[in-house]
């Protein structure tokens, strides 16, 4: 065998070696996220479609088979206008319809604010961020406090000005909506900080070419920022509904023995399947809960991606 092949060999000997490490490698950082979603997102779903098959009681040995019995009652109780059920979905509902966009536009709003101005920029980010990162449960007993009829500190600063007090949490026509605003407050800055990111990804160019037009703030927000906001309003919208549709902890710890009141006109759907599941352990029909949940996300989200996502091109 001559230098030159011997060469060749050890060349492509050690290419191939490489290539194979290279090879192994990606199938393992691929196989840990794979492995993630397995264990931690794809077989609790097809168990929880599994159990919703069953009339499922943890502490009994006997699971017997219904088939769709459980899915047969939900569809009952969505018929009827007095159920608990029809109630939940009903509130979940309204917390999207109002929640997402009062959330989308404040952050829109705050995030114009703060990309206009140059000084203290970092401090502002901050303070608008920190609801966010603070846990769900003490800013729900700090709020729950602040809502209180008789002592909280919202009532007392109407009473000071000479103004109505609120019931809040304890008046079933304002009980939604001061929940809502909470759950809007708290995740506020991350929708902010968000929208930060798609105003500075928008380059200069194009409002100085406006403006050079003669295009006042308006046109450059409705032709410019807006159109090229699309992909980051979408990601928003799609993220804030399923964080809406999916609430639970600010109900459970903002009302009475979180119950979802007064009159179950706070409760939502998830707050539904903690009942079913661990308050009555029906975990069947909370199973069926569950599995109509993921439906209705998976559906929302196919809709909000097919209609809302455009592509704009200067």
């Amino acid at each position: 065998m001559t230098t030159a092949t011997k060469a060749a060999t050890t060349t492509t000997r050690r290419g191939l070696s490489l290539r194979q490490r290279r090879i192994l490698w990606a199938y393992a950082f691929l196989f840990v996220p794979l492995l993630f979603f397995l264990v931690i997102r794809i077989y609790p779903t097809l168990s929880a479609f599994n159990i919703s098959l069953h009339t499922w009681n943890p502490l009994s040995d006997q699971r017997p088979f219904v088939g769709l019995a459980n899915y047969q009652k939900l569809w009952q109780e969505m018929l009827t206008p007095t159920s608990v059920t029809r109630k939940a979905f009903e509130n979940t509902l309204k917390y999207v319809l109002i929640g997402v966009p009062l959330q989308l536009a404040l952050g829109l709003g705050f995030a114009l604010l703060l990309n206009s101005i140059y000084r203290l920029v970092s401090v502002f980010r901050m303070i608008y961020f920190i609801p966010f990162v603070t846990s769900a449960v003490a800013v729900a007993w700090v709020w729950r406090w602040l809502y209180q009829p008789d002592f909280g500190a919202i009532n007392l600063l109407l009473s000071a000005f000479h103004l109505p007090t609120q019931r809040f949490l304890f008046d079933p026509s304002q009980s939604l909506l001061s929940i809502v605003a909470v759950v809007v407050w708290q995740g506020l800055g991350f929708t902010i900080i968000i929208f930060l990111a798609g105003l500075q990804q928008i380059p200069d160019v194009y409002y100085d070419a406006a403006r050079v037009d003669g295009a006042g703030r308006w046109p450059l927000f409705r032709h410019i920022t807006l159109p090229l906001l699309n992909s980051t309003i979408v990601y928003l919208a799609v993220l804030q509904t399923i964080a809406f549709l999916r609430m639970f902890t600010e109900v459970l710890n903002m009302t009475r023995q979180g119950d979802g009141g007064p009159l179950n006109t706070t409760t939502t759907v998830v707050l539904r399947i903690y009942r079913e599941g661990f308050g009555s352990l029906n975990m069947g029909y909370a199973s069926a809960l569950s599995v109509a949940l993921f439906i209705i996300i998976l559906a929302i989200t196919v809709i909000q991606l097919r209609f809302l996502q455009r592509r704009f091109d200067y």
